[in-house]
């Protein structure tokens, strides 16, 4: 497979704001209610056809097993969070087992088992806690950043082996890599690998757009910055000032701002004649509804749409890699087992009602499987000061974000993750939230009224 970025021509780890001691067994086997920690559980019935038909698909379910899981992988995320949060540096990563029935929580303080215990996870103890693996992944970065590695397609922190895990076409290369780095070789394993991970360049997420006439990609999610409406997008699909058609070939707005590679996120504002809606295209199986952006844990399952391939789903295998393009490298990506092909790029990924970000690229094909990895939104939204479009947005458009008093004290706090009707305080007052999501800088309660409102 040849590695390029490949456009379609002429067509958070935020903790949550609940107390460990407070969970419940709930639903899944080890894995408790987090009462307001997480983003809400989806109703049976608000769960769109097309996602319960494209996991029935790609992931053996039925519709029954198909909505019982999101429902057990919002309670995960809840209490992964929680979590994290509670054990600070011993933490390390929590995931899903093999069969998506048992949240695993790692530790490197057998002190902590009971506590995760007590927390209806199950607790594994392993030699390096979550951020010294990620502060070794941290520095092949820097490198990478300066000159992309040749034979090493990818790299990330995989929490089911407590690894930092290097793919790469020979070892000698891996091992180049490490020794620039100055990373130990006894925090990594080496896997050899035949990826050759490329782009998928070819308002509803989901949706096709068009790069000045002369390649294709997809909407991720519709955004607002403040009274501007647009949408997030992969940063390879174009540059400042490229200007973009629509769906139905009609001018559409044009790109302002993009980071590729390093990160490949961008925004594009949309003219007057497009409206955000907070839906998924479901390409003929009924549109997924957004209701916020909470991060889902490694193993929940995943579902993406784009304009050439429509729904595939599969699972989160990793959080936080790094891959190598033809351009350079790109960091802060979700590794997936989803498959993608040209000019789904930028297009939507979500699980549940949840959205977890924009297609970047990968490796593999719709016919035969592949790799895909995915943008996270939240990062992409905090970089720009946008507000994810959610089917709890009201009317009347958010304030950009400005900036926060001196000391405001309260319990609201930037990486937590809040679920419809959580209360925090900021700057003396009470808020309560109106949809789930993981809260960013720029995002205090005064600034989003889209997210809370003042009690």
């Amino acid at each position: 497979m040849e590695t390029t970025v490949l456009r379609r021509r002429a067509f958070a780890a935020g903790a949550a704001a609940v107390a460990v001691g407070a969970l419940a067994l709930a639903g899944l086997t080890g894995v408790a209610s987090a009462g307001q920690a997480g983003g809400a559980v989806p109703a049976a019935d608000r769960l769109s056809p097309g996602l319960i038909e494209a996991m029935s698909r790609d992931l053996g379910l039925d519709a029954d097993e198909a909505r019982a899981r999101i429902a057990d992988e919002y309670r995960a995320a809840a209490v992964a969070a929680a979590l994290e949060k509670s054990l600070g540096a011993d933490f390390a990563g929590a995931r899903l087992s093999d069969g998506a029935d048992v949240l695993v929580v790692a530790t490197t303080d057998r002190a902590d088992v009971g506590r995760i215990t007590a927390a209806g996870a199950r607790a594994e103890v392993v030699g390096h806690s979550l951020d010294r693996l990620e502060a070794a992944k941290a520095a092949l970065d820097a490198v990478a950043l300066e000159k992309a590695p040749k034979d090493v397609p990818s790299w990330y922190v995989d929490v089911r082996t407590n690894r930092l895990v290097v793919n790469a076409g020979r070892t000698s290369a891996a091992d180049s890599f490490l020794a620039e780095a100055g990373v130990s070789r006894d925090l990594v394993r080496v896997d050899r690998s035949t990826e050759q991970p490329r782009a998928y360049a070819d308002l509803r997420g989901g949706d096709a757009y068009y790069m000045n006439g002369t390649g294709r990609c997809s909407i991720g999610f519709p955004v607002k910055r403040g009274t501007q409406n647009g949408f997030v997008t992969a940063g390879h699909c174009g540059t400042p000032g490229v200007t973009t058609t629509g769906v139905n070939q009609q001018a559409q707005g044009s790109f302002q701002g993009s980071t590729f590679p390093g990160r490949d996120y961008a925004w594009v504002a949309t003219n007057a004649n497009w409206t955000p809606r907070a839906l998924v295209n479901g390409y003929g199986n009924g549109d997924v509804t957004v209701a916020g952006s909470t991060q889902a844990v490694v193993g929940s399952s995943v579902c993406r749409s784009g304009s050439t391939t429509g729904w595939h789903c599969g699972t989160i295998q990793q959080h936080g890699s790094s891959v190598t393009y033809p351009e350079g490298t790109i960091s802060g990506v979700t590794r997936t087992s989803v498959c993608a092909e040209p000019g789904d790029s930028g297009g939507s990924f979500i699980s549940g009602s949840q959205a977890q970000g924009v297609t970047s690229g990968g490796s593999g094909n719709c016919s035969q499987g592949g790799t895909t990895y995915y943008q996270p939104v939240n990062p992409a939204l905090a970089a720009y000061g946008l507000t994810l479009v959610t089917s709890g947005t009201p009317t009347d458009p958010p304030t950009d974000p400005t900036d926060p008093p001196t000391d405001p004290g309260g319990t609201w706090a930037a990486g937590s993750t809040y679920a419809a009707g959580a209360v925090v305080t900021y700057g003396g007052a009470s808020y309560r939230c109106l949809q789930g999501h993981q809260a960013q800088a720029g995002w205090q309660p005064p600034n989003v009224p889209a997210l809370w409102q003042r009690i």
